[in-house]
Formats: C-alpha cells, structure tokens, sequence
C-alpha cells in the first residue's frame, strides 16, 4: 500500500483533507484517529503533525505526504517536493524596530528568531550572511520587544502584526510558501495514481464548463472571447441557424466572459462546476 502523511491539525489540515476525499480517498471519522486504511485505493493514510511529515517522509518510512513547502524546507532532511496544491499560501519576510536595518547584510552578526530556524538559517547563508538563530515556536513577533532578538523572519499576511509590535518588513522575500505534496527518494508505487487525482481536484477548482447557445455566424467571434482549455465543442441545434457551445474556462472572471458573450448574441448560458478532471 501506498503510505501517505497527512496533517492531523493546523491549517493545513482541513483543506488537505477536503482534497484527498474530492480525489476519491477515504477519510478519517474521528478526528484522534491516527492510522486509516483505504484498501479499495490500496492507500494507508497517517496523520501526523505538520512539522514532522517532511521528516518521515525524508527517511523513507512513509511514501508521499503533504505539508508546507515552509515546514519541508526547515526540516533537517530534504523530501523532494512533487506538486504544489494551490492552498496555504504565506509569505516569509525579516522584520525588525522601524528603521534599524535595511538590507539582509545588516543582519551580520546579529540575533534573529523565527520558527523556522534551519530555513532562515539557510537563506542567510546563501546571501553571506551569518547571523544567530534563536528558534522560537510562536509569537515570533513579541522577540525583539521582550529583548531575544534583534530582528525576526516570519510569516507576514497584511503586517498589521507586524506594526502593532512596532516592527517593519525590510529585505528579500525569503520564501513563498504553500500547500505541497511531497515524495521520499524514488518512486513508490501508486504515486503517480494519486498524483493524477490531486492534479484533477486543483484543475476542478480552477475551472469551471460554460454551455450557451449561439447563432452560427457568431462562432468566430465568440471563440475569441472564450476559445477554452483547447478548443470549444460545437454542436448542431434543430434550428439550423444555432449552435450550442460548451468550453472549460478559468472560474476567475467567469462573469465578464458571460457578459462579454451575451453582448454579441450569446444566449441560454450556463456555468457548471468540474467536480473531477483527468487532462
């Protein structure tokens, strides 16, 4: 059986789940179930921390798992990441008191703290920086008021937290993170399998069918509006003079294409959510 980490809480957790079950997976009942068997997938599901899957799935003891790219980039060994799942997204920056650095040079010599010790660590060595880790598990952001730090690298969404601490984001990004699957050193059978479903459930999210009648001289024109994946499918109505069409189209600005389509004669149109994908 294929043996797949995956979060038992956090944000990842939820999500992660929701997709596994839209890709035909079986899931767990009981939220302190750690050990699932699916033998109709021929899978054997393990719910893990989040910190921890890399690891496992580094050294070989499990298969395949998803985590944070964050998280496998911070643990001691490496997994090789497979397919990047579109949810989780967070930004890593340095932060520090208003004013007192500038660039990632001025972090020589000085304290840094952050929960991802190793991943910043790295990034600063790549940038010749050496600089003191101090490895926090949380409230990161409170290190440099309670004097453990001089600076910190940490997770920014809007930097309100940031600025309400008295800090302010300076230097490079230091990592783009997401929701990623994760695979340990060859392939294991039955990845590629899985790999196949997720990639369904990201472009099932992503698109969306639009079906709509059209009158036959239009064809052109609405192609340019709305030309699909690949191709739109046309088919013959009883009236000789209609068509109705079908296309795969970005859920994003859905509604502009369907007004955009109305205004040169398109009528009858009509969304349908993908609940499946194999392209």
């Amino acid at each position: 059986m294929l043996r797949i980490a995956v979060p038992n809480k956090g944000s990842l957790s939820e999500t992660a789940a929701e997709m596994l079950a839209e890709a035909g997976y079986a899931g767990r009942r009981d939220s302190k179930t750690l050990h699932v068997i699916d033998a109709q997938n021929d899978v054997e599901f393990f719910f893990l921390r989040p910190r921890d899957i890399a690891t496992y799935v580094a050294s070989g003891a499990l298969d395949v798992g998803i985590t944070g790219r964050d998280l496998l980039r911070d643990a001691p060994e490496q997994a090789r990441e497979v397919q990047a799942l579109g949810f989780a997204r967070s930004t890593f920056r340095f932060a520090a008191p208003a004013g007192r650095y500038s660039t990632i040079q001025d972090l020589a010599g000085v304290r840094v703290a952050s929960a991802y010790p190793q991943l910043v660590d790295a990034f600063l060595r790549e940038h010749g920086v050496e600089a003191t880790l101090v490895p926090l598990d949380g409230a990161v952001e409170s290190a440099v008021q309670l004097g453990v730090a001089d600076a910190i690298a940490d997770v920014v969404e809007t930097g309100t937290t940031l600025r309400q601490a008295g800090l302010e984001i300076f230097g490079p990004v230091i990592i783009e993170s997401e929701a990623v699957l994760i695979s340990r050193p060859g392939d294991a059978d039955g990845t590629e399998r899985l790999l196949r479903r997720l990639r369904g459930v990201i472009v099932a999210r992503r698109y969306v069918l639009l079906d709509y009648d059209l009158p036959v001289e239009l064809i052109e024109k609405a192609t340019a509006i709305a030309s699909g994946r690949e191709s739109p499918t046309i088919s013959p109505l009883q009236d000789p003079k209609w068509v109705a069409v079908r296309v795969m189209l970005p859920r994003t600005g859905i509604n502009q294409v369907m007004d955009d389509l109305y205004a040169i004669g398109a009528r009858a149109l009509l969304v349908t959510a993908i609940h499946a994908a194999r392209l």
